[in-house]
């Protein structure tokens, strides 16, 4: 149908083109979608679905029934709540919820036990979701440009977590729960209303430090072995008489293999991977 409106029971023309090959991936982005059609959930064998920049509203209780499902791409769209459904997904590794209208996320959230990366930013989250705490594989959490003004003291119980970006919130203070996250490798709160910070050494694990754009006067004091991004960073790099490293990416590129998106959530990756990023700074 190209990118003309699909009906809401029947796949595109191309869906079966798309699938003959036994990739079991379907790329629906930037068609005009409202709703998810319905035959889409029919594809129970289905492990990649990408349906970003349709103007999708809302999606079928009946997407439960993709239970091989490892990728899902819904972002921006103008989504304003998850159904239930979405939260019975066993196999779900990669969820992509940037750029639509979310408030929170449903209590049962917390059944996607198999998820390691979330892109939630661009919503209007004013707290911080619950259900999250209990995601105990979540690797990767993409929160920048919501609405938050803190953090919930028990944040530490999120143990898997190497990746956090909280960039373009509302912080007035270095929320303390960051401080016990001693196994984060990259934290970014670039565009936040931070005056000052505490001592960031005994965050022992982490690698890149993101402070640009806030009403800072010098960076915090870190490891020597932290990237920092900010006010006063390449200097206080320079110091320390080894060559500035590259700047690392805000967030892995979609198209990686697992391997390497993996590599890049821990704060590694190589020269092709930094290379096709973009960058934290903003």
């Amino acid at each position: 149908m190209g990118i003309a409106e699909s009906t809401l029971d029947e796949l595109p023309s191309d869906a079966e083109e798309q699938l003959r090959h036994g990739e079991q991936q379907l790329e629906l982005s930037g068609r005009r979608l409202r709703r998810l059609p319905s035959a889409v959930c029919t594809l129970s064998r289905l492990e990649k679905l990408y349906v970003s920049g349709t103007g999708l509203r809302e999606l079928p209780e009946e997407i439960e029934e993709l239970r091989e499902l490892r990728i899902l791409a819904l972002d921006f769209n103008k989504l304003e709540r998850l159904p239930d459904g979405l939260c019975r997904l066993p196999r779900l590794a990669r969820l992509y919820l940037g750029g639509n209208r979310l408030l929170a996320l449903p209590g049962d959230f917390a059944q996607l036990q198999s998820l390691r990366c979330l892109w939630i930013e661009g919503n209007y989250l004013r707290r911080f979701p619950r259900p999250l705490l209990r995601l105990g594989a979540l690797q990767s959490l993409q929160m920048g440009d919501n609405r938050l003004r803190a953090l919930p003291a028990d944040l530490p119980r999120m143990t898997g977590l190497r990746g956090l970006w909280l960039y373009g919130n509302r912080f007035e203070e270095f929320p303390p729960p960051l401080l016990r996250m001693g196994r984060l490798h990259i934290l970014d709160l670039d565009r936040n209303r931070l005056g000052g910070f505490p001592d960031l050494r005994p965050l022992r694990s982490l690698r890149v430090f993101s402070y640009d754009h806030n009403p800072v006067t010098g960076p915090p004091r870190v490891a020597d072995t932290v990237f920092l991004v900010g006010e006063g960073a390449v200097e206080r790099m320079a110091e320390r008489d080894e060559p500035v490293p590259r700047r690392p990416p805000r967030r892995p590129a979609r198209a990686f293999e697992d391997d390497e998106e993996e590599d890049l959530l821990m704060g590694g990756g190589g020269s092709r991977a930094l290379d096709a990023a973009p960058g934290l700074g903003t």
